[in-house]
């Protein structure tokens, strides 16, 4: 397994990248025996780095207050979720337990520690102690934001304590680079966050020995963060996570920031598109590169810095395409990654959008969220109108349409953009010339999601294949040919044709991910025609037995009468969905991946939902399949 994929991250890279790693292998080597141990990173004194926080807890919401008393007493009753999980609550009186930081709540057991040099733990491949991710994420630090905001709030003194008792327990067990916490630049990036944030709001509450010690940690990751850069193929959002850990080290340690600065600025035009998509394909990771970007935006604000109007509109770009796109919209990778959070959110993405719009107090769409994340930023101005009609995004290749159908709102989005960004396209999903269709605010034909990351094994594959998704694929194949659990050895390339404007709109786009094995092209019409959307699959160069997909929403029903399958909730119809003459199947869950349907709707969890697969032959005349809504019941006297 290792081997395999040393060899197709390999074939991924380009000479200097190849160079690169050389030289991080011989920086990791050296950096076994050198600098280790916190003498070598002595404490200095901090600077404020966020100098009005003060100033907008003062001016917080009784519901942002009631937000953050709820989330500060579940951490000090030793209650920790996230992933879909529930940490084993530990006792008011113990919140931090030196192995918290390596114990993994799914499999009970414990991942090495501070015996342990940091990369001589393999936790890309599974080695039985289950999914990094999990203890990663406790390590982050999170709560900690939230428990010195709340300390704020009042006179209780157990904020205070509970993070002075988890600085010193994870001081303790994770010395520098020793243990899991260190293996990561991502991981490094979001704990100093963490800890700056909360040093700025209660450093003067703080023991004389808290503060050292969390000096003595943002010094060893202003020192380990531009050792082991994220380059070339893994640029992506890992690189956005360092570049701005640096950028606000350097604030709170006296430092240059300027490098960080430029470089910040330059990512940002790189993984935001010009039309506002994220370029990993992902919204979510959009939404967390973009909050990266605003929080050193704030912070530079309090400095009198800037990042430039070129970052600032590409940021607003973003924040207009989640604007556009429906609630809780996903595709690609989500692995809920938060920068600032109080926990669990509903729509992370619109959220950060919100932020966006409130930082210099522009109207947008506001977000029902009242966490820690809109006291930094602020809320936008006032309620923006609502986006209605039909919306291409070129450059991310994304169209999004709303309008009305049989009397039911309805919104479609419609992906015809690349698999990912850069070479192995990490956070990509197969899924070309997929759909998805919301009625009445209502998931109806959905993307099936995450699931799982490095234990994930055959269902990480499962979840990211074309088979998963609402389009169409050949003898089971995906488009694009999977390398790992985050690389593509083939990645298929994506196009838009033509889009006709409303009001009888049309968009049609085609992908190469069957040409070089089938001989073929699929190209896919996605059409309005009266009070139905009719999508149109052909198989340009030749005849092809093909399987046209479409995963329905957990909790909906199907049934089937002939050609027709009619998509239910509560014994009524939303959705009828007419397919040409050819075998309908449906069914949900399985044993083993692509016996039924699944989605997650969140990472870590899976649930069974309907699939439904029409399967025949197609060609250059097409075959065309009905989405029609079902007009809703009015409501009574």
């Amino acid at each position: 397994m290792k081997l395999r994929w040393y060899i197709n991250r390999l074939r991924s890279m380009e000479p200097a990248e190849i160079l690169h790693r050389v030289g991080e292998l011989r920086r990791k080597t050296v950096s076994r025996h050198w600098k280790n141990g916190w003498r070598h990173h002595p404490a200095r004194k901090l600077l404020p780095v966020f100098t009005d926080l003060g100033e907008r807890l003062a001016n917080a919401s009784p519901e942002q207050r009631q937000a953050i008393g709820n989330a500060a007493e579940d951490a000090l009753s030793g209650k920790f979720a996230a992933l879909g999980v529930t940490w084993p609550r530990r006792d008011a009186r113990s919140l931090y337990p030196d192995d918290l930081w390596r114990f993994d709540p799914v499999t009970g057991g414990t991942w090495p520690g501070p015996e342990t040099y940091t990369f001589d733990i393999d936790y890309r491949h599974r080695s039985g102690r289950g999914d990094i991710k999990y203890v990663w994420e406790i390590g982050r630090l999170q709560q900690l934001p939230v428990l010195a905001a709340h300390a704020v709030f009042g006179d209780d003194p157990r904020p205070i304590g509970a993070i002075e008792a988890a600085v010193e327990s994870w001081h303790r067990a994770n010395p520098p680079f020793r243990g899991v916490g260190w293996a990561s630049g991502i991981e490094v990036a979001l704990r100093a966050i963490s800890l700056i944030v909360t040093h700025d709001l209660v450093s003067e509450r703080m023991s004389v020995a808290c503060r050292n010690r969390i000096g003595e940690i943002l010094a060893a990751s202003a020192y380990w963060l531009p050792r082991f850069p994220s380059r070339f193929s893994s640029a992506n959002n890992h690189l956005v996570a360092e570049l701005a850990g640096e950028y606000l080290l350097g604030l709170a340690l006296g430092r240059e920031t300027r490098h960080a600065a430029d470089r910040l600025a330059a990512e940002t035009l790189k993984q935001i598109l010009p039309d506002g998509c994220g370029a990993e394909q992902s919204p979510t990771y959009a939404a967390f590169t973009a909050e990266f970007i605003l929080l050193c935006m704030a912070a530079a604000r309090c400095h009198g810095q800037s990042f430039g109007k070129a970052a600032e509109d590409r940021l607003s770009a973003f924040a207009e395409f989640i604007e556009w796109l429906p609630e809780r919209a996903g595709f690609g990778d989500d692995d809920e990654g938060r920068v600032m959070t109080l926990g669990d959110e509903a729509d992370y993405a619109a959220s950060v959008a919100s932020s966006i719009r409130g930082f210099p107090g522009q109207p947008g769409r506001v977000s029902e969220s009242h966490d820690f994340r809109s006291l930094i930023f602020g809320r936008p101005a006032g309620e923006a109108g609502g986006h209605h009609g039909l919306r291409t995004f070129r450059d991310g290749g994304i169209s999004v349409w709303r309008g009305d159908l049989a009397g039911r709102c309805a919104e479609l989005t419609f992906d015809h953009g690349p698999l990912g960004y850069l070479s192995i396209a990490a956070h990509g999903h197969a899924d070309a010339l997929s759909l998805a269709l919301r009625l009445d605010g209502k998931p109806v034909l959905v993307d099936p999601g995450t699931w799982l990351y490095g234990s994930g094994g055959v269902w990480r594959n499962w979840f990211r294949s074309t088979r998963a998704h609402n389009t169409l694929n050949i003898a089971s194949e995906d488009q694009s040919t999977m390398s790992g659990a985050f690389n593509w050895s083939h990645k298929a390339t994506a196009g838009l044709i033509e889009v006709v404007p409303e009001p009888d709109w049309s968009v049609t786009a085609e992908h190469d991910g069957y040409l070089r094995r089938f001989g073929v092209m699929h190209r896919r019409t996605v059409r309005r025609a009266g009070e139905a959307i009719l999508v149109t699959d052909r198989l340009i160069g030749q005849v092809r037995e093909a399987e046209i997909v479409f995963q329905v929403a957990s909790g909906l029903t199907v049934e089937v009468a002939g050609t027709v399958a009619n998509i239910m909730e509560d014994g009524r119809t939303l959705l009828a969905i007419r397919f040409p003459h050819g075998v309908i199947a449906v069914r949900s869950g399985g044993e083993t991946p692509g016996e039924g349907g699944w989605v997650a709707p969140r990472f870590g969890v899976k649930v069974p939902a309907r699939r439904i697969a029409w399967r025949g032959e197609v060609g250059e005349e097409g075959v065309e399949t009905v989405l029609q809504p079902v007009g809703a019941i009015p409501a009574g006297p």
